[in-house]
């Protein structure tokens, strides 16, 4: 059985090192250019080689997305952007544009190039025609369902495939969407995208262009291009089976709570499934392990287009998201008689936090005896976001890099 790459995002440097602590096998980010989230924090050539050495010492591979669909003039700066990702020893570089896979395939032959899923690869015939030029990995379309996957793979077991398991869904295809751009002139094939398709929308008749009529499912209104998240927790065994070896997590722009909480969901998923395959039992993920994923940052979530259960995949009733816990502090450092944690929000001595660990049973807690501040004093409550704080209590298992939420 080939090993799964559990596949994480990286908006930051410490969004990448909470994917690595909590248990992801490949990271993936953006440079300053040509990437598709260009409203993020991403890496600048320095950082993207620091980035990079730290994933490797860690046994992680580093991959960066180049995945616009390029103008003539984005090429001017490709060429050294390109040989500064080689200098820093990165493993793939994902792509979109065929213009540009050309133009790397040709001046950098030994990169490893992924098709980014912005492509919208959905048949065997473009997978097979992408390996035969050269690429080494293909991310498939969100639209395409598991059985469809399963014959992309019957057809070219040779090729690796990818594919999203988890995380925010584009109502349009693949993501190629032209509202940003026509309402708000950001491209959204630039990696500028304001996310039009989650606003809330009226309607008017031409002959009273001055009279806004309301779209509505009912009385809350609806948001008919606001597609829910993707969950594919309880479907593993299936997706892997299908030929799938790199399960993808969306949310380069999301927190590093959301990365750490379901980075550490699907690694524990994925290795319940590795031990269902040597026990020759079948998968049934831990409902605590589905339940951790309510405690991110989500919306409704759905099955997409590779499961169909039979659900709508629109959420009508708002595009906001939410989540089911709090995100308290971060802890830094540690003795054995207390814990220096980088608070976020509120907690009080007194309090029962969650542990949210690679290293403890989900659901592990620690329950605050005693809070000191960086002068040393004796404090009740912890409110100072970014504050350095000492917690007292049964302190003895939790790890630097752990994070305690409510």
């Amino acid at each position: 059985m080939k090993k799964i790459e559990l596949l994480a995002p990286a908006g930051d440097m410490e969004k990448l090192k909470t994917a690595i602590y909590f248990g992801a096998d490949a990271v993936y980010f953006a440079g300053k250019n040509y990437g598709l989230r260009a409203y993020g924090t991403n890496f600048n050539n320095f950082e993207v080689k620091e980035a990079a050495s730290y994933a490797h010492k860690h046994g992680v591979k580093a991959y960066v997305t180049i995945n616009v669909y390029a103008r003539d003039n984005d090429f001017d700066g490709l060429e050294s952007y390109v040989k500064e990702l080689q200098d820093a020893g990165v493993d793939a570089v994902l792509v979109s544009d065929m213009g540009v896979f050309s133009f790397i395939k040709e001046h950098f032959p030994k990169m490893n190039i992924h098709i980014s899923t912005q492509a919208n690869t959905t048949n065997k015939y473009a997978v097979q025609a992408y390996k035969n030029m050269g690429a080494s990995r293909v991310v498939l379309a969100r639209e395409l369902s598991l059985e469809e996957i399963q014959k992309i793979h019957d057809f070219c077991p040779d090729v690796e495939l990818e594919a999203f398991v988890h995380g925010a869904m584009c109502i349009s295809y693949s993501g190629r969407c032209l509202l940003s751009n026509y309402l708000t002139g950001r491209d959204s094939n630039h990696g500028e995208c304001v996310q039009a398709c989650r606003w809330k929308y009226n309607v008017s008749e031409e002959s009273r262009p001055d009279q806004k009529l309301t779209v509505e499912e009912d009385e809350r209104g609806t948001y008919i291009f606001n597609s829910k998240d993707l969950m594919l927790i309880e479907y593993l065994d299936k997706i892997a089976e299908a030929g799938v070896v790199s399960f993808k997590i969306e949310g380069r722009m999301k927190s590093p709570y959301y990365v750490a909480t379901v980075v550490n969901s699907y690694r524990r998923a994925i290795d319940y499934y590795y031990e269902c395959v040597k026990n020759n039992k079948p998968y049934k993920v831990a409902q605590n392990l589905v339940d951790e994923l309510y405690k991110a940052s989500h919306r409704d979530y759905t099955t997409g287009f590779m499961i169909n259960d039979g659900k709508l995949r629109q959420n009508l009733e708002t595009s906001n998201q939410q989540q089911d816990s709090k995100f308290v502090a971060i802890v830094v450092d540690k003795t054995d008689d207390y814990i220096v944690v980088e608070q976020r929000n509120k907690f009080s001595v007194g309090d029962t936090l969650e542990i949210l660990s690679p290293n403890l049973p989900v659901g592990s807690t620690l329950t605050i005896e005693k809070l000191v501040d960086d002068k040393n004093n004796d404090i009740v409550d912890a409110k100072l976001v970014q504050a350095k704080v000492k917690i007292f209590g049964n302190v003895s298992k939790i790890q630097i890099g752990d994070i305690l939420r409510k």
